[in-house]
């Protein structure tokens, strides 16, 4: 079976972790493009697209995030099954007509979401699950059209529509990137320690569930690619 393209788009500012746990979680071949420096991908020749996490909101104005917005859009249009994780989730909810907004209040650390919809994204994961967040803006409105298949007490936690699925959540996350992040954060020394000291072994293997939404994600590219060089259909269930 030929193996998957996919056009990795790496919003992290200093992007090595975030390369580095993409590329352990994604059974593809990813063609890496750094958003944040205006590397794009100058066509759209790819079996699917993933976007990364961020530390920018996508309502800022830096340069390189319209650009990101119009390409992230051109490839939702054209079918490519798109999967964005934190920023990611938001830039996609905001391509397709949601809305984001700072929730003024931060939500960190490893912590519970539950399924709110059926979606295949979650095939494999408990209905209530453990993953690690970190984010102070939301999804507050989701697109039109659009599913929440996850959420929690913070927010939406995920949606989908059409070939299109963001999930707030960082499932990619290992312990070392989880404990890096923390430390970067401006929080309270109370609230810092608190989360620092919930990044465990027990709290990582518990979280490692919610890593099935890269497998079951590549497992939906493959479908609507080999579906679509059968008989150009893109009917595939979400």
């Amino acid at each position: 079976m030929e193996r998957l393209r996919i056009a990795f788009i790496n919003a992290a500012h200093d992007g090595a972790d975030t390369r580095r746990n993409f590329r352990r979680e994604l059974d593809a071949d990813l063609v890496e493009f750094d958003a944040t420096g205006g590397h794009l991908p100058d066509t759209l020749d790819f079996d699917g697209v993933v976007v990364s996490g961020s530390r920018s909101s996508v309502y800022w104005d830096e340069e390189w995030i319209p650009p990101t917005k119009e390409w992230v859009r051109e490839a939702v249009d054209a079918g490519l099954p798109c999967l964005g994780v934190c920023w990611g989730h938001q830039l996609l909810a905001d391509v397709l007509g949601g809305e984001v907004r700072d929730m003024d209040e931060y939500e960190i650390g490893y912590r519970e979401v539950e399924q709110s919809g059926d979606s295949r994204l979650f095939e494999g994961v408990g209905e209530r699950f453990t993953a690690f967040t970190t984010h102070s803006d939301e999804v507050a409105e989701l697109p039109p059209g659009a599913e929440e298949i996850a959420a929690n007490d913070y927010s939406n936690h995920g949606f989908r529509k059409g070939h299109a699925f963001g999930v707030q959540f960082h499932p990619e996350y290992d312990a070392e990137t989880a404990e890096t992040v923390t430390k970067g954060k401006d929080l309270v020394d109370e609230r810092l320690q608190e989360v620092l000291d919930g990044i465990t072994e027990e709290n990582y293997r518990a979280a490692c569930e919610a890593k099935l939404v890269f497998e079951n994600f590549c497992d939906y590219v493959r479908e609507v690619r080999d579906l679509d060089a059968e008989s150009g259909s893109d009917a595939v269930s979400a």
